[in-house]
């Protein structure tokens, strides 16, 4: 493996895509407008990411926003859905073009992308493309965010601070103790919750970790069972009374940072990276994972 990996890269080149993202989200354009009822649609990583959005949206007060995997979307006339959004890096991934392609005609689409001139461009009625914040890595960090932040700057967020954090992750030191815990798991609440779950599946593709991800409320319900000395607790957005005491009385680490959480999720990157090289993997190419799911369409019969 390179010294410097292209996920290194790209996970540093963050600030600079959110402010372009931010630029293009706090413009008029197709993303979905104040009032509609919306459906939006990824897999992996994209599908965390419309979690996180559907929860920003609805706490802004812009309107029903339901996140689905676009393999398990549920876009039947009854639902009553304005517009369908999807978030697709590569625009090539089967679940989200057969979901582009069933509501074609009948529901207005609009697909944020990464890779221009791909399969999703001619099945979306609209299109916000990201070609800066494409990646030649496997493992998605800054199309994910940067998606995110032209999503929080079309609510009208000032995405400022979020920038300033990110350079401060970018710069923060990193602990031994992250690099060498045997498990993670990782806690979120509302539009945290789709970070939390990210995290989880970053350490996962990067470096083979074990990880887990919740809601913050739902940890003691069980899950909490397995911290313990040597594992890591990491918690994105506002702390439960009470958790990081209970956390500590297991011997597990609470890990919890005061900057923006999707600042704090580039921690994670740099994390889940740093494992990677200490384990000897290639976080560019991860084990049994491809750029882009592309199924085989089943043969007529």
């Amino acid at each position: 493996m390179s010294e410097t990996s292209y996920m290194e890269q790209e996970l540093c080149s963050q600030p600079e895509t959110w402010w372009q993202a931010a630029r293009i989200g706090a413009g008029a354009g197709p993303l979905p407008k104040a009032g509609q009822r919306v459906a939006v649609v990824g897999c992996g990583t994209s599908w965390f990411m419309a979690q996180s959005y559907a929860a920003l949206r609805e706490a802004a007060g812009q309107g029903v926003t339901d996140p689905f995997a676009a393999s398990e979307a549920f876009l039947g006339g009854d639902r009553g859905y304005d517009a369908v959004m999807a978030i697709t890096r590569s625009g090539t991934t089967t679940e989200v073009l057969r979901v582009l392609d069933a509501v074609k005609g009948r529901i207005p689409t609009v697909t944020i992308l990464g890779a221009p001139e791909t399969p999703a461009v001619a099945l979306s009625d609209e299109t916000v493309t990201l070609p800066f914040a494409d990646e030649k890595s496997v493992v998605q960090t800054r199309f994910a965010t940067t998606a995110l932040t032209l999503l929080r700057a079309h609510l009208g967020e000032d995405i400022s601070r979020s920038v300033t954090d990110a350079e401060e992750a970018l710069a923060a030191p990193m602990e031994k103790e992250w690099v060498d815990a045997e498990q993670f798991s990782f806690l979120g609440s509302g539009w945290t919750f789709g970070l939390a779950n990210e995290a989880a599946l970053k350490m996962r593709e990067a470096s083979q970790s074990w990880t887990e991800s919740y809601p913050s409320m739902e940890y003691r319900h069980g899950p909490i069972a397995i911290a313990a000395p040597g594992r890591v607790t990491w918690l994105f957005g506002q702390a439960p009374d009470g958790l990081e005491a209970d956390v500590v009385r297991t011997g597990a680490r609470f890990v919890h940072h005061a900057r923006d959480p999707l600042a704090d999720l580039v921690l994670v990157q740099r994390v889940a990276l740093e494992r990677a090289r200490a384990r000897g993997l290639d976080p560019d190419n991860p084990r049994s994972l491809t750029r882009s799911v592309m199924l085989e369409t089943p043969a007529a019969s």
